[in-house]
């Protein structure tokens, strides 16, 4: 099945997932290291996968309202996805998400796929601000949401009852006017760096 592709960066594509992804879909969101940090418990079956592919087989990238699943594609495989919601009530505004798959980490992925994700939001879909959120301890995302060009805008003490605990939540934001005099989508670091570092995992959001 030929993909509906949102955005194409050095290494990776950006497309819409297909029931082809189930499986690897399933395969990540199955990781505990991953899960603990999303709204999933694993394992993730399969026929869960194939169901949220379907429920998101009619929305449009940046349709307000709706959540999105970005596949990101590398060398034909999936490893990961980005997760887009325009709001439905401010449409210029955004919340963005991301998870990786455990052994694609440490090469860069995610702060390429979510720069790009940012960008495109930006720039041809008329978003003025877009927020993540984090456990404050993961910090891995809390690097990978910085590296993308955004800035703490509040920290939550105990303000989430998450996977059995009460847990500190940090806010993230940029603006549009911040990403195109900061950052403006390109990863500027010399090639070879890109990668360092770069020891994504998952924020929910």
């Amino acid at each position: 099945m030929v993909a509906q592709i949102f955005a194409v960066t050095e290494r990776l594509v950006l497309r819409r997932m297909t029931d082809d992804d189930a499986a690897a879909l399933a395969a990540y969101r199955s990781d505990p290291v991953q899960a603990h940090y999303q709204s999933w418990e694993a394992p993730y079956p399969v026929d869960s996968a194939r169901a949220l592919i379907a429920e998101m087989g009619d929305v449009r990238f940046a349709q307000p309202g709706a959540w999105l699943q970005v596949a990101v594609e590398t060398g034909g495989r999936l490893v990961g996805d980005a997760a887009v919601r325009v709001d439905g009530d401010e449409p210029r505004q955004a919340t963005v998400g991301f998870t990786l798959a455990a052994d694609a980490q440490g090469r860069g992925y995610a702060t390429e796929a979510l720069g790009a994700v940012v960008s495109l939001l930006f720039t041809a879909h008329g978003v003025h601000r877009i927020s993540a959120e984090c456990v404050a301890r993961n910090v891995r995302s809390v690097a990978l949401l910085q590296r993308v060009g955004m800035r703490r805008e509040a920290h939550h003490r105990q303000s989430v009852w998450w996977k059995g605990e009460w847990t500190d939540e940090y806010v993230y934001a940029v603006l549009a006017e911040e990403w195109r005099h900061e950052n403006d989508g390109v990863d500027r670091r010399p090639p070879g760096e890109a990668g360092r570092g770069d020891h994504e995992e998952a924020f929910h959001g």
